[in-house]
């Protein structure tokens, strides 16, 4: 299919890639990834001003009303300049709340998102590490939660927090009665990572559970372009370094064995791009492949961007493998989007639940 960005998206991504390169260089990335919770208010109200946080947002409750193929190049640029905090948690707890919440509830917790008053968090994984709402065992009950929630990425600055409880979802307010939160050790430290439990904790209801499948594939195709966004980013880096090394009086950049690190390094970032971008098309359009398609954008981009970020390091050599260089931040990140909302091979397995269940559909 023949797909180019519009004159508006190419100025969003445009306009985000400037941001970031002023607002969040490398050394307030570094800076930020030291302090306990890897977020700047100052820089979260800035990205508010932009228009970030309500992107997806109905204009009715605050936000900007764009769609997925918007979110898919903000989601990008962050990837690419590496942005600390909890912009991707609140985007998934404000997808959910606009897909299941009713006309209140997303006044009351969409609209100060939209405003940069308010950061979310969405808790989904549990002991039994997998990402499927069904696994869930958070016990609900009289509108309180008792149960554990594992891997909640932010929730140390969340003011909400969107839990899944098998077949219903409840937002608990930071500071309820009940709510523990504890740092776990997390890969990437430019997004910090949590234990959230709960013990008889009041909670809130969402009206429409039916719309969390949607969501969570609104979610992941932000986490495929953020990880699209990385290789890109590693990818720049290396190249540079292979323009400007020299071994044996030229620049290593010459060498065909460097040559062929690069060009597989660019078709993988080419076609991770291509994936998440029709995948955000296809949630846009209400496609009846959408699903299938987010889980190959998902699938490849865990894949090969882990890929992206061996190539960087090794074409760097001894100056890959140090503290100074950047490739190992995004190595890290690229491992922790990897698992998040589903590994390769847990895509791999919807992917051919998805393409059954529409043949049998199809044979009926």
């Amino acid at each position: 299919m023949q797909f180019g960005l519009s004159e508006s998206q190419q100025i969003l991504k445009t306009n985000a890639r400037k941001f970031f390169a002023g607002e969040c260089p490398m050394s307030e990335v570094r800076r930020l990834m030291e302090t306990e919770t890897a977020y700047d208010p100052g820089l979260w109200k800035k990205m508010a001003v932009q228009g970030f946080m309500g992107i997806i947002v109905p204009e009715q409750f605050g936000g900007l009303g764009d769609g997925n193929v918007e979110l898919a190049l903000l989601s990008e640029e962050m990837g690419r300049a590496l942005v600390p905090g909890p912009y991707l948690s609140t985007i998934a707890a404000a997808a959910i709340v606009a897909h299941c919440g009713n006309d209140a509830q997303k006044h009351e917790y969409l609209e100060p998102v939209s405003r940069g008053e308010s950061c979310g968090a969405f808790a989904l994984v549990e002991a039994s590490g997998s990402p499927d709402p069904a696994a869930s065992t958070i016990e609900a009950d009289s509108g309180k939660l008792t149960g554990e929630k594992l891997f909640v990425a932010d929730a140390a600055v969340a003011d909400f927090l969107v839990v899944i409880a098998g077949g219903s979802i409840h937002v608990v307010r930071a500071g309820a009665p009940g709510l523990s939160i504890t740092a776990m050790n997390g890969m990437d430290l430019t997004r910090k990572i949590y234990a959230v439990r709960f013990n008889q904790t009041p909670a809130v209801a969402l009206a429409n559970p039916a719309g969390l499948e949607r969501a969570l594939e609104i979610a992941t195709v932000a986490i495929a372009a953020e990880l699209t966004g990385g290789m890109q980013r590693v990818l720049d880096l290396a190249v540079e370094y292979a323009k400007t090394r020299k071994q044996f009086g030229k620049p290593i950049g010459q060498f065909q064995a460097v040559q062929h690190q690069l060009a597989d390094s660019y078709l993988e970032t080419e076609s991770a791009r291509s994936a998440a971008y029709y995948a955000a098309l296809a949630l846009d359009e209400s496609r009846p492949d959408a699903g299938t398609a987010v889980s190959i954008a998902k699938m490849y981009a865990s894949d090969v961007a882990r890929n992206a970020g061996n190539r960087a390091i090794q074409v760097q050599g001894g100056m890959g493998f140090t503290w100074e260089n950047d490739a190992h931040l995004f190595y890290r990140r690229f491992k922790a989007d990897e698992t998040m909302l589903g590994d390769a091979t847990w895509h791999r397995e919807r992917i051919a639940r998805l393409v059954i269940d529409r043949t049998a559909a199809a044979a009926a």
